[in-house]
């Protein structure tokens, strides 16, 4: 509990000061101290400020400064006590106990107390701030064991990932925030990164810096400093630079700084465990080397610093949040600590000051005092590295990563490239997909003649067999195509490539009214929608985000890969892998399309400036891309448990009944069963688009799913295995081929399967995603609108092409 929930005459023991800075330092100073016993003695009339008595001395806090005190209170512990069927003895009052001696009577009673105390003190929260493509969430999946994605690219953490870490007889609370290049509210990670700081007050920063990297990192840095917390670096990479042959004095970099520096390699595991040695030292204070400096931005800034901080704190703006930091970012003008300010001072005292000091430095010194503070911290940054960096001259210090990129950022061949690794990734996908798909096929179709052989005929027979093996077996023999695909990505991901495919898209992107950012959310999409869509928080302007989030959907995620499998399988063998690449080359065509209508009539305002890193190619790890490529896997399967199950029953039961014996062939029955009914209801509407209502009625239950669509084919042609002759399933056993693709193509038309793929791309995303662009753009119109655009453009897109075809054939 905290100081402040302590009530009048009740005593408790302290854990920890939560508090950073000049404000923890003057805290401690009163004595308030981890093991030290406090006693609440007296409410002033309006309940603040707060007497408590401690080390026999009376003094007095704001109960806002008390609440960032843990304690653990005597009626907490005995509380405990009993829950764990201890025998305590408390017959005496608490008000005869003295705050810090005590009789013999009552050592074991505080002894209990004091280790519970000592106990909850042993756990320390970390929050992991660094740059985008760091390494923060290698070190945090190495401590926390965690399995979060790790990309060579910035935007992989879009929300902050929580971990726990036992470790020394501590417990670690890690919290993975997104990738910043600052803390101003810029971007959408920016504000995020600083309101989480702000408001959960973590017991360190653990400061990840890109040793590759470093100048452009330590910016950052310095305003972690700025901050006055309690900070540790972690110099990651750091192999990257012992290759490259520069030189860097540590341990003065870390007494300029007054942070202890690490260095590790995160990706795999060096130098993780000594990190937390430090954590656990700085925490403990016995870290000789943390001392807070300030960032020395010449006299003239300083000058104009402490004016605006001495006003702040006459103000009433506590140390609680810096108020050298406070100063710094009004004079930055950042408009979220504007509104912070204006809250505590509606008359707007400060701003006006703030605003006459900037004025007048200007005239002063002919610049603005916002580009002179951040060139006054790169001044520091390289000032301190002169005297601790020596770079190594040689040339092509980068020469391999200067040599692929001539050839995948070239003007004429990066795009030509990039088709190739997604037509190489697909042409894998298929035909290396094929045998472990073919293997699995069979299996199920053994499991299945084996219940048929079994069981006796009946509803629950045809539900196991029909229903739940046809339904789930449809879906999860692609199980292989999808984590070859995985596979592909998250090499070219953690490689470097993805981001240099966002560099070449960025003209095309920005001529469609959109940020070159926008092309990694995309790609992200070829896996699955929502955490795409989650991504574009990493988008700075709110066009460029909306936009790109309303266009999501046309990626091809994996849920699409079955439907896609089957169709193609049945119609388009040979041509496979070409009939792949066109499916994701044409949904971004049209999602490029439709970003510049929306660009040009629905979304107002301008795109800001397209910057991005290009980090260095790394060969990822074979454990890392293993690991990803089996996570989203096991999202896969989990589905097949789950949704998958349900629909194939659902879908199966609707085949199924009413008068499910009252007819005399399987096609007549299911014409006239519940699915029939609805199919043949909506048939009319989708006819223009070549669907019979088999079709229509798959594609309507894919509104929850993609995979639904495969299974509900699945359990609607399997249905029909009895009317295949005999010479079809010989061809099938000796092919090995698909039961479902062969019962397909006695079905369907090449044309209309083709005009089916299209639709399958273009129409509404499945209802997760549907929530997912809801919370992403905090509005349903949006969500709504997403899901009937697509479906009109998909209708219309399908109509088009199939009577054209039609025509023409």
């Amino acid at each position: 509990m905290l100081l402040s929930e302590l009530k009048t005459n009740e005593k408790g023991v302290i854990v920890k000061v939560l508090g950073h800075g000049a404000f923890r330092k003057r805290i401690l100073e009163m004595g308030f101290v981890k093991g030290n016993v406090v006693e609440s003695i007296i409410n002033a009339p309006l309940n603040d400020p707060i007497k408590y008595k401690i080390l026999n001395f009376e003094v007095s806090l704001r109960r806002k400064d008390a609440s960032q005190i843990e304690i653990v209170s005597f009626e907490e512990a005995e509380l405990q006590n009993k829950d764990n069927n201890i025998n305590t003895d408390y017959t005496h009052k608490l008000e005869d106990i003295d705050s810090n001696t005590v009789s013999s009577n009552y050592v074991p009673n505080i002894k209990k107390v004091k280790q519970l105390a000592e106990k909850k003190s042993k756990t320390i929260n970390v929050a992991l701030v660094g740059n985008p493509n760091c390494g923060k969430t290698s070190i945090f999946n190495v401590a926390a064991n965690a399995h979060e994605h790790v990309g060579n690219y910035s935007g992989v953490t879009v929300d902050e990932k929580i971990g726990t870490f036992q470790y020394k007889d501590y417990t670690f609370n890690l919290v993975d925030l997104p990738g910043t290049y600052s803390l101003s509210a810029y971007s959408p990670e920016e504000l995020y990164v600083r309101k989480h700081i702000i408001n959960k007050k973590p017991d360190i920063i653990l400061n990840v810096v890109d040793a590759s990297n470093i100048e452009r990192n330590l910016y950052l840095t310095t305003q972690i400093i700025d901050m006055d917390l309690r900070v540790v670096m972690a110099l990651n990479i750091y192999d990257e630079l012992e290759k490259s042959g520069d030189e860097l004095d540590l341990q003065q970099l870390a007494t300029l700084l007054g942070i202890p520096i690490v260095p590790t390699i995160g990706r795999v595991g060096k130098g993780v465990y000594e990190l937390f040695d430090k954590i656990i030292d700085v925490y403990e204070d016995r870290d000789e080397t943390f001392h807070h400096i300030h960032i020395n931005h010449g006299k003239e800034i300083e000058k104009r610093i402490r004016e605006l901080r001495t006003a702040l704190y006459n103000h009433g703006f506590s140390d609680e949040l810096s108020t050298r930091f406070l100063a710094i970012k009004l004079f930055e003008n950042d408009k979220d600590m504007e509104s912070f300010v204006i809250a505590n001072d509606p008359d707007k005292d400060l701003i006006k000051l703030r605003d006459n000091i900037a004025l007048e430095f200007g005239k002063d010194n002919k610049t603005d005092l916002e580009s002179a503070i951040t060139d006054a911290k790169y001044g520091f940054i390289r000032g301190a590295l002169k005297e601790v960096y020596y770079k190594n001259e040689k040339p092509n210090r980068n020469k391999i990563t200067e040599l692929i990129d001539t050839i995948v950022t070239n003007k004429y061949l990066g795009y030509p490239v990039f088709l190739l690794f997604m037509f190489i990734t697909f042409f894998c996908t298929f035909f290396i997909g094929q045998y472990p798909m073919d293997w699995i096929d069979a299996l199920f179709g053994w499991l299945g003649e084996s219940v048929s052989l079994l069981m006796s005929d009946g509803p629950l027979k045809d539900l196991i067999v029909d229903g739940i093996i046809a339904g789930v077996g449809s879906v999860i023999v692609f199980l292989p195509n999808i984590l070859i695909l995985y596979l592909f990505i998250s090499f070219m991901e953690d490689s470097g490539y993805m981001a240099r495919a966002a560099f070449i898209m960025d003209k095309l992107m920005h001529k469609m009214g959109l940020h070159g950012k926008s092309f990694i959310p995309m790609i992200m999409g070829f896996g699955c929608n929502i955490p795409a869509i989650m991504a574009t928080r990493t988008i700075e302007d709110r066009k460029s985000r909306l936009i790109t989030t309303l266009i999501i959907p046309f990626m091809s995620c994996s849920a699409r890969i079955p439907v896609y499998l089957i169709l193609i399988g049945a119609f388009f063998p040979t041509k496979a892998p070409l009939i792949l690449l066109f499916l994701y080359v044409l949904g971004m065509i049209v999602a490029i399309l439709m970003a510049r209508l929306f660009s040009k009539f629905v979304v107002k305002g301008e795109s800001t400036p397209f910057v991005m890193e290009l980090p260095p190619y790394r060969m990822p790890t074979h454990k890392a891309v293993l690991r990803h490529t089996w996570e989203k896997g096991k999202e896969y399967l989990k589905k097949m448990g789950t949704i998958i199950l349900f629909a194939s029953i659902l879908v199966w039961a609707l085949g199924y009944y009413p008068n499910h014996n009252a007819y005399n062939s399987t096609k007549e029955q299911m014409e006239n069963s519940y699915l029939g009914k609805i199919g043949k209801g909506i048939e009319p509407m989708m006819e223009p688009c070549g669907f019979d209502w088999k079709q229509s009625v798959s594609l309507l239950s894919g509104a929850f799913a993609k995979e639904i669509v495969a299974s509900t084919m699945g359990v609607l042609y399997s249905s029909e295995s009895s009317s295949v002759d005999d010479d079809t399933l010989e061809i099938r056993e000796e092919e090995a081929d698909l039961r479902i693709s062969r019962l397909i193509s006695t079905n369907m038309t090449p044309l209309s399967a083709f005009s089916m793929l299209i639709f399958v791309l273009l129409y509404m995303p499945c209802l997760s995603t549907i929530v997912a662009i809801k919370s992403e753009t905090g509005k349903w119109r949006w969500a709504l609108f997403a899901m009937a655009y697509t479906i009109c453009l998909a209708w219309i897109v399908s109509t088009i092409v199939f009577q054209i075809g039609n025509y023409i054939i």
